[in-house]
């Protein structure tokens, strides 16, 4: 599946903060085009409210404002929670009833870009129809839709979101279990966990160090978090933790450190999560959702356990999507997006790590004996900048650059060529068993693909 949208890529509306896309008179039009399109869905019915929340960038405070603007235009009520994880908005959503819960975040890209993330009540990211519909009507002039004086809506602010999220996520344990003994180092990436991430593990007796918890509007994801692991890495050896866990900017991903400094991705976090939920009877299925990028060692050492992998496209909610499908409750990204999907509707980097601490307690083992399930095969990724509007993935000098690749595996590896779905970026990907193999065809590759996006 493949987004057709103009605005909403495939982790929602993104771009650089004050520049359209991202401005705050689009802000307040999609908040105001979302609230009719709600209003439709339920034929006229009355409409409740919005939850908002954010990560710490320093653009969040013009966006948030903007969006409760525009529901309150509509006559939408908003509660404002402040900075929490993303996967906190979709719980909110559910359990405060709400019509749409919207995160404000760019995830793990810098400061200087901003996001918008929309849930519906059920906690799950909306389909690619209710964004389209939204996306028409964001085209429109809707002041005709504007509600009467006495029925605006009312904004007020919730103070206790963050002690429902922690308590929600410590429900995914049992009540008599704690991480006693063990020492973590824990990087908040400056992000949207800066206060949740140190107290959970703080209150399950945990032994904690924090870093990346001090944002001031433009450090998130600057030299922190699950894609700038260093300083973690750093810090666990020198403390001589038994873990490190690196969230994200707005806390959806989790990259695990192991006591050697050892970067530890997803796709290793599936691979004991499933293996342990195997042994314990509770992976439905016996089967986990990864997406096309999770390596090819993966799939062999899951189907070594009598484990199927399904695939699904890159994004987290096509993970959700096929999970959901297939009755699945374990998938995630190799990028670090974790869905345990008995307790959450999303990908949520703080879940996922208590259930990888739990493992730690349980086996009574390093780190690096526990997490290090299987060697990846040899594995090169490489992105290519385009200018936006372009189309080099339908130039047949590429198509038939991509097929002869595919050709030169034979089968013994694969080749996967895609548009990210964020940025005008082509991501040219190789894995298989012979790495001057991959590093060839990769390298070929990217030399047509940039051929075709300098001459296009």
């Amino acid at each position: 599946m493949s987004k057709k949208t103009q605005y909403f890529g495939t982790d929602g509306i993104r771009g650089k903060a004050n520049q359209f896309p991202m401005t705050a008179e689009m802000a307040l039009k999609v908040a105001m085009a979302t609230a009719i399109v709600l209003r439709d869905a339920r034929n006229g019915g009355h409409m409740d409210r919005a939850v908002i929340g954010k990560d710490t960038r320093l653009s969040c405070y013009m966006l948030e404002q903007a969006m409760t603007a525009g529901f309150l235009a509509m006559g939408m009520d908003v509660i404002l929670v402040g900075p929490i994880p993303t996967p906190g908005i979709a719980g909110l959503a559910r359990s405060l009833r709400a019509d749409v819960g919207v995160m404000i975040s760019a995830s793990h890209n810098p400061y200087t870009d901003n996001g918008i993330k929309l849930f519906g009540p059920d906690g799950y990211k909306l389909d690619d129809a209710i964004e389209q519909r939204i996306e028409e009507l964001v085209e429109r002039d809707l002041s005709a839709d504007l509600v009467s004086p006495e029925n605006l809506g009312k904004a007020s602010r919730l103070d206790d979101a963050l002690g429902r999220y922690i308590e929600s996520i410590k429900r995914s344990l049992p009540r008599h279990e704690n991480f006693d003994g063990l020492k973590v180092v824990v990087d908040s990436a400056n992000g949207a966990a800066y206060k949740v991430a140190p107290q959970i593990l703080w209150e399950l007796e945990a032994e904690v160090i924090a870093i990346g918890n001090r944002p001031d509007g433009r450090n998130i994801n600057e030299g922190f978090g699950a894609t700038s692991t260093a300083a973690l890495q750093e810090a666990v050896v020198r403390e001589g933790a038994d873990v490190g866990i690196a969230l994200d900017g707005d806390g959806d991903r989790l990259i695990v450190v192991d006591e050697s400094g050892r970067v530890i991705d997803g796709d290793q976090i599936m691979a004991c999560l499933a293996v342990s939920m195997k042994e314990k009877g509770t992976l439905r299925g016996d089967s986990v959702v990864a997406t096309v990028m999770s390596n090819l060692g993966l799939e062999r050492f899951l189907g070594g356990h009598g484990i199927k992998l399904l695939r699904a496209p890159v994004g987290d909610r096509y993970v959700v999507e096929k999970m959901r499908q297939e009755g699945v409750n374990l998938g995630g990204e190799q990028s670090g997006h974790i869905v345990l999907s008995d307790h959450a509707t999303t990908g949520d980097g703080l879940l996922a790590a208590l259930q990888v601490l739990s493992l730690l307690k349980a086996q009574g083992l390093k780190a690096s004996a526990v997490l290090n399930s299987f060697t990846p095969l040899p594995q090169i990724l490489k992105n290519i900048r385009f200018q936006k509007g372009g189309h080099p993935m339908q130039d047949a000098a590429v198509k038939t650059a991509i097929e002869k690749a595919e050709s030169r595996f034979n089968g013994s590896g694969r080749v996967l060529v895609r548009e990210s779905g964020t940025e005008p970026l082509i991501r040219v990907m190789a894995e298989g068993d012979d790495p001057a193999l991959v590093e060839g065809v990769v390298n070929d590759l990217c030399e047509v693909i940039e051929k075709v996006s300098q001459s296009g």
